[in-house]
């Protein structure tokens, strides 16, 4: 005699669905992507002279480095300083609410920094500052 196999599905069984969680996880992901600013380094490190007025600078998004050479940087690559103006209307229209930082070495020609913050301007950027570093 032959025997039947009779096999029996557990009707209590649970599965978890990960859809959900994946959903807010994408989500959150998109969010900060989105919020996120993104500063644009100058890409050279200068000797920046000392203030001890200096202020702390909030919603920086770009960084225009200038070397005791008289080189200009911005988003790390050596730029014409007749460039300035066309490279920071180009990267301040990604974020218009952004400053701007001029990073001058200690050791740059006075003539070659406002040459930089006048390029900067007239490109239409209001907020400019220089950067300095804090006295020991």
């Amino acid at each position: 005699m032959r025997r039947k196999r009779i096999v029996c599905e557990d009707d209590n069984a649970s599965v978890v669905d990960m859809t959900p969680m994946l959903d807010v996880v994408f989500i959150l992901l998109i969010f900060f992507i989105v919020t996120a600013s993104f500063v644009k380094e100058a890409g050279v490190d200068v000797m920046r002279p000392g203030a001890a007025s200096g202020t702390l600078q909030k919603n920086v998004t770009l960084f225009v480095a200038i070397t005791a050479t008289g080189e200009v940087w911005i988003n790390r690559r050596q730029i014409d300083k007749r460039a300035v103006r066309a490279n920071v209307e180009r990267l301040h229209a990604e974020n218009p609410q952004g400053s701007v930082v001029v990073q001058a070495d200690r050791r740059t020609e006075t003539g070659i920094l406002i040459e930089v913050m006048d390029q900067v301007r007239l490109a239409g950027v209001t907020n400019v500052a220089v950067a300095t570093v804090a006295p020991d």
